[in-house]
């Protein structure tokens, strides 16, 4: 365990330490070091991190500091809808939170080649993961965009009550798109709400 000396030697000159780049096969192992130190947080296969960080490179982004990884987001271009960012998941080793790490990945991904096709971010959340939705929040601030919640997997439903609730939440427009971005979006949310589950809206 780490003293409160080596807590701050690890900290110290954070901004100049840090390095943002995509994730090569090589972090996979480390990937999921770092997301099962990270409870909640829901845990995979090393093979399946390995995958993630091989096959979803491009719109995908690792953090570190000394060589070593801090932090990691997850994600991809939906199969069926390049305009569409999913991010599976986000984690900071627990020595660097409160550094504003996750919200300066998510920040360079959106800026990547990888990504410039995503007119919008979508996400799942718990209820209960204030952090996440502190977050995502807080980026839809800082990109005045409108964030939308809406109900993705039911905990009864979908998970057989093992696991809770998942919302899903969708950012739009991303910074630095087409103006026409927020009317595409609107648009597509309009014949969303059309849908009677009553499941749907905006907070």
């Amino acid at each position: 365990m780490n003293t409160r000396n080596d807590l701050f030697e690890d900290t110290l000159e954070f901004e100049d330490r840090l390095e943002l780049r995509h994730p090569r096969a090589t972090d996979g192992f480390h990937l999921n070091q770092l997301v099962t130190a990270s409870p909640p947080l829901d845990t995979n296969s090393v093979y399946c991190n390995l995958l993630q960080c091989q096959h979803f490179a491009d719109t995908s982004v690792a953090a570190l500091i000394d060589k070593r990884l801090i932090g990691f987001i997850s994600g991809y271009l939906l199969p069926n809808d390049a305009e569409t960012l999913f991010i599976w998941q986000v984690v900071v080793d627990a020595k660097f939170r409160g550094h504003g790490l996750a919200k300066r990945m998510l920040n360079w991904l959106v800026a990547q080649p990888g990504t410039e096709s995503a007119r919008q971010l979508i996400t799942s959340i718990t209820p209960d993961n204030r952090a996440s939705w502190s977050l995502f929040e807080s980026l839809a601030r800082d990109w005045h965009a409108q964030p939308v919640k809406e109900m993705l997997f039911e905990r009864e439903r979908h998970f057989a009550g093992q696991h809770d609730d998942e919302y899903l939440l969708r950012i739009a427009p991303l910074p630095d798109r087409p103006q026409d971005s927020i009317a595409h979006f609107y648009s597509d949310l309009r014949s969303r709400l059309r849908f009677p589950s009553g499941k749907r809206w905006l907070e």
